[in-house]
């Protein structure tokens, strides 16, 4: 995977790739279980105003989540999202954001994380926290 920093684990499946995230352009670009890293183009993914829109930010935050708890669960195991909240701070308007998921607590049926969603200039556009349910 060209400009991936840490690689995903063996166990995982390559074509666990979701389409929304082929559709929005998400790409995961390290996959440290204590800091997974991924990008997101703005263009094509904008509200009518011309902003970023607040479904893709929560989109790209799912994924990235989900991933991390999929990771932390281990071979075998599956993950759903239970609860999302996100708070736009800052609107983006052109090139990519980037968001970074950290793990606050990561249990044998539930792992939750927090999300920094930031613009091409370090600024944070987004800030989030997912739940998953490990099944």
């Amino acid at each position: 995977m060209p400009g991936v920093t840490t690689s995903p684990p063996d166990w995982l499946p390559a074509v666990a790739r979701s389409p929304l995230d082929d559709k929005l352009g998400i790409e995961i670009v390290d996959y440290s279980p204590d800091r997974l890293v991924a990008t997101m183009p703005v263009a094509g993914n904008e509200q009518p105003y011309g902003l970023l829109h607040g479904g893709a930010t929560c989109a790209l935050v799912e994924s990235l989540g989900s991933w991390a708890a999929v990771i932390g669960a281990g071979p075998g195991r599956r993950v759903v999202g239970v609860e999302l909240n996100a708070s736009y701070l800052r609107a983006a308007t052109a090139g990519t954001v980037t968001a970074v998921c950290t793990p606050v607590r990561r249990g044998r049926t539930l792992s939750t994380f927090l999300v920094e969603v930031t613009d091409d200039r370090g600024r944070t556009t987004a800030s989030a926290r997912l739940t998953c349910a490990i099944l």
